[in-house]
Order: C-alpha cells, then sequence, then structure tokens
C-alpha cells in the first residue's frame, strides 16, 4: 500500500461543515468595509524578496526567520507573503494609484505564510481580513480604522475584546526613546532571553512585546515611548483618544503595544481578547507614514490592521456566537426505477432553474436508504417517483418535519415548492 500523504505542518483543511462558519466572518468583514468605503484588493500570494526585506524590515523575527522563500528558474528570489500591507503598497505604487484622489481605501481576505512554530491561533499557513488607508495623515484616519475593526469585531458576537493602543513616535522622536530603551534594558542584559539580547542591538522596541516571563517583567519598568513623544506625535495622539473617547470606543493606553514589524510609526494598535488563552491578539495595526517612500513612491502617509481569521473562530466559539446553520435542501427527489431517474433528475434541474436548492439520488440507493439520507443532509420534502406514479404524471410529496404525504402532478413540483419556499 502506497504511504498517505499528509498535509504540511502548520497548515489546516477547512472541511464543508466549517467552512460556514469562515463565510461568515468574511461576510461580516465585506459588510464592515463596505460601510467605511473600503474596495477589495487581490495581490499576488508571491512577491519578490526585496519587498519585504524593504517593507518589513530587515531586522524583524519575520524577515530573518519565518518566511518561506525560494528562487525561480532563472535564479531570481520570492518570497510567499507573511503579511498583506507590502504588496498592497507595492500595488498602489506600480498601478500608479499614488496619483488618484485622496484617500485610497482597500481591505483584503488573504493567506499568508510565517515559518512558526505550530500552536493555537498561530499556524504556518493563516488567513486575515486587512484593511489600508493611504493619503490621510491626521487623526481622524487613525479614529476612522479602529472603528471599523471596532464594528467588525462586534458584528462577529466577540465578547470582552478590549482596545490597546499606544505610539512609538516617528523618525523626530523615536531615536531618543530608542536610545533610553537600550541605556535600560543594556542594565538588565544578563536576565534577558537569548532573542532579547539580540533585540537589544537590532530592534529594542521588540523586547516590549516579549512573552518570555522575566522579560515581561523587567518590561514593565522601561521607558514609556508616550513620554519621549515630540510634539507633533502628542497632539495626534491626543486628538485621536478624543476622538475615540467621544465616540464610546473604549480603550486602554498600553505602552508595551509596538508591533512586530518596523514599519509602524505613531499610532499602534490592538484588540485582544481574554477568552483564547495566550494568543490572545485578534486585531492588529498602526500607522505606516514611510511604507510608500521607502517602497519607491512618493512621501504618503498610511495605516491600516489586519485580523487573524483563526483567532476570531476561537473567539468566536468561546463567546457563543451563533452561526447561521447551512443552507438545506427544499426537495430531495427520491427515483424508484431507471425510468423515474431521469424524470427525477429533471425536476431537480428545474427547481435549481428556479434558484431552489435541490438534491436527487445519483448512487442508486433503495428507497429506504434515500429517505434515511434526506433525513441526514435536512432535506425539507422528498419527491418519491416510481415507474408506475411516472406513467400517471404524478409522484408522493412527503413532508420530512409532519411526515404528510400528498399526491402531486409532476409538471406541479417546481411551482409548489417555490411557493413553499416564498
Amino acid at each position: 500500500m502506497n504511504e498517505k500523504i499528509k498535509k504540511p505542518r502548520g497548515t489546516m483543511d477547512v472541511m464543508p461543515e466549517d467552512v460556514g462558519a469562515w463565510r461568515f466572518v468574511e461576510e461580516k468583514a465585506r459588510e464592515a468595509a463596505a460601510l467605511y468605503g473600503f474596495r477589495e484588493i487581490r495581490t499576488p500570494v508571491f512577491e519578490e524578496l526585496g519587498l519585504f526585506r524593504r517593507g518589513v524590515g530587515e531586522v524583524t523575527d519575520v524577515v530573518q526567520k519565518e518566511m518561506y522563500t525560494f528562487a525561480d528558474r532563472e535564479g531570481r528570489e520570492f518570497a510567499l507573503r507573511p503579511e498583506g500591507t507590502a504588496g498592497v503598497v507595492r500595488a498602489l505604487i506600480e498601478n500608479g494609484r499614488t496619483s488618484d484622489v485622496m484617500p485610497q481605501k482597500y481591505y483584503y481576505l488573504i493567506g499568508c505564510y510565517r515559518y512558526e512554530k505550530p500552536q493555537a491561533g498561530r499556524s504556518r499557513e493563516f488567513f486575515q481580513f486587512g484593511a489600508e488607508c493611504f493619503g490621510a495623515a491626521d487623526a481622524s484616519a487613525d479614529f476612522t480604522m479602529i472603528a471599523l475593526a471596532d464594528r467588525f469585531i462586534r458584528s462577529l458576537g466577540i465578547k470582552g475584546a478590549s482596545l490597546r493602543i499606544n505610539s512609538i513616535g516617528c523618525p523626530e522622536c523615536r531615536p531618543a526613546y530608542r536610545a533610553s530603551l537600550v541605556e535600560y534594558f543594556a542594565a538588565h542584559e544578563s536576565a534577558l532571553c537569548d532573542t532579547c539580547r539580540e533585540r537589544l542591538r537590532t530592534n529594542p522596541l521588540r523586547i516590549l512585546d516579549c512573552k518570555s516571563p522575566e522579560c515581561s517583567k523587567i518590561a514593565k519598568d522601561a521607558p514609556r515611548a508616550v513620554d519621549h513623544l515630540c510634539g507633533e506625535c502628542g497632539a495626534h495622539l491626543k486628538t485621536l483618544t478624543a476622538a475615540l473617547g467621544g465616540a464610546g470606543i473604549e480603550y486602554t493606553l498600553d505602552p508595551n503595544i509596538v508591533r512586530g514589524l518596523d514599519y509602524y510609526t505613531r499610532t499602534v494598535f490592538e484588540f485582544v481578547s481574554d477568552l483564547i488563552g495566550a494568543q490572545s491578539t485578534i486585531l492588529g495595526g498602526g500607522r505606516y507614514d514611510n511604507l510608500v517612500a521607502e517602497l519607491g513612491g512618493p512621501a504618503l502617509p498610511g495605516i491600516g490592521f489586519a485580523a487573524g481569521i483563526t483567532r476570531l473562530l476561537l473567539a468566536m466559539q468561546a463567546s457563543g456566537t451563533v452561526i447561521p446553520e447551512e443552507e438545506k435542501p427544499e426537495l430531495y427527489c427520491a427515483p424508484l426505477g431507471d425510468a423515474a431517474r431521469g424524470a427525477a433528475l429533471a425536476i431537480a434541474e428545474k427547481c435549481r432553474a428556479a434558484g431552489i436548492y435541490a438534491e436527487c439520488d445519483i448512487v442508486g440507493r433503495s428507497l429506504k436508504a434515500q429517505m434515511k439520507y434526506a433525513d441526514k443532509i435536512g432535506a425539507r420534502r422528498v419527491l418519491i417517483i416510481g415507474d408506475d406514479e411516472l406513467q400517471k404524471g404524478v409522484a408522493v410529496m412527503k413532508d420530512m418535519k409532519t411526515s404528510g404525504q400528498t399526491e402531486v402532478a409532476l409538471a406541479d413540483v417546481p411551482s409548489l415548492i417555490a411557493a413553499a419556499v416564498k
């Protein structure tokens, strides 16, 4: 016997009975995005490796440790996308949208790929709902993105999700803050984990986000970015928090929110659920005012977010969110005999032409087995057609809920089902 081939570690099969929950999330994402004027964009699943090195950052964990990279037959280097923002920025520039009327607002539902240790809420292939807004530097854009995210999360029935925000400054004020972090953490270097000792030299802000208990303990007393903001960054944060308060969107100012990618400036934010364990961030994002220019475009501000669908589903399950039931067949055609089978197939097809979900036996089951199968798939009615009935142009219609049976004319079946559905 040939050995079974298994799916790659860290990926998943979403079987039909689970797809309904995924579609529910995707539909709510599209609905929320539409309310704020965001349009869908679709970008390649792989890009030139340089896009992520320049966009995400050379010293990030994503670029250094987590990307799936490969060379094509001509030796060009590519990577499966580890996140969505860089690809959207590249598309914005390449398609000439940086000169269009601003703001430019896009959303996406995509698969991403990172080489990580698989665990609950974290996999190597993962799926995101993301949104990006370009050309708006004002804090009102930050508010709009957070409001969209908040509305989306509430539409999923997730309970107890909390918003945490921070400002990590801009190129004007961040160098001084970075220097203060380096000075602080250098005094505790021996107690830091191996990863954070390396971050001390390359990306000290990421130490604030480390999940190691010892590093987290040290980080609690680290200098805060909000205490080192320049006047413009401070005013930006004040305007944002005032807008959130005015709209009744509750938030916590969390100095340890830094996000994991180098392109962020000023506002960063996360929505966190305490219902799903260690991987508690269900949506995260922030402002990236220098990324478009970094990737070859004009100076153009931007802000965005992304939400992991798997984590959203975990939070929904823990919250008891009710997912709409999968659609059930309005009619199951149960033929008895070869002649009746052709008539049953034709009736089912006429129902489908009228927009009615209909099923028909295609494996040659006995009547008893067909009735059992119709009950299993939740068919509301069964049409039993035998060769004798076929000659008379009639069939027996059984209501699966009441068990009542009536004789109906075959020619009237589609219109009778359509009327019953209405």
